[in-house]
């Protein structure tokens, strides 16, 4: 059993009705108005997502979001693609840049590169991902304040500018909640409250 299992296997009926409330004023929220505005502009998202209303502002069809995503970030550059998996982690202040320039053009043409996030991944905190990082594998974990330059391995966790490798992943956050990071988690809570009541 998960710590959010257990969590919600204590609550009386009356403290979980307490607890009710604000998650369901928080899925209205994010679900019938922020995802919405990003689902009309074009973008593909998931079920339990959790963006900001700047991001949704900012969304086109180059955005494609799993399910049960927590994003604390804006500075997503969506002028190529950014495809992100299920139940993938991006801390505050995380910055995704996907093009660049031909610097050996008169033209300064841009070049565009796209990204494709894996489940399980964890972008800690200001987390920088360059253009010439096109892919983050299943379960990898970027440290805070990583200069990511290069394609980040399966499990891996990589530190630093450039990040380097540190060491490997033993297993990824399956048990967590992700979508409980931003109070979001209305659809988990009932479900685990309904199990652990028919236990």
């Amino acid at each position: 059993m998960s710590l959010y299992s257990e969590d919600i296997a204590k609550r009386s009926k009356i403290k979980f009705l307490i607890g009710l409330y604000p998650r369901v004023k928080r899925y209205i929220i994010q679900e019938y108005f922020i995802n919405r505005i990003a689902r009309n502009k074009g973008a593909s998202i998931g079920k339990n997502v959790n963006i900001s209303k700047s991001l949704a502002k900012r969304a086109n069809s180059n955005l494609i979001i799993g399910d049960n995503v927590s994003i604390q970030t804006d500075n997503i550059d969506l002028r190529a693609q950014v495809h992100i998996g299920n139940n993938v982690i991006i801390g505050k202040d995380v910055e995704i840049i996907t093009c660049s320039h031909n610097v050996d053009s008169p033209d300064w043409e841009h070049k565009s590169y796209g990204i494709n996030i894996e489940d399980y991944v964890w972008l800690a905190t200001r987390t920088f991902i360059l253009p010439s990082c096109r892919k983050i594998e299943y379960g990898a974990v970027c440290a805070a304040g990583a200069v990511v330059v290069k394609n980040v391995e399966k499990m891996s966790i990589v530190a630093g500018n450039p990040a380097t490798f540190l060491k490997n992943r033993k297993c990824v956050h399956y048990k967590l909640v992700v979508e409980s990071l931003l109070g979001n988690d209305l659809i988990a809570y009932v479900n685990e409250y309904q199990t652990n009541k028919n236990a």
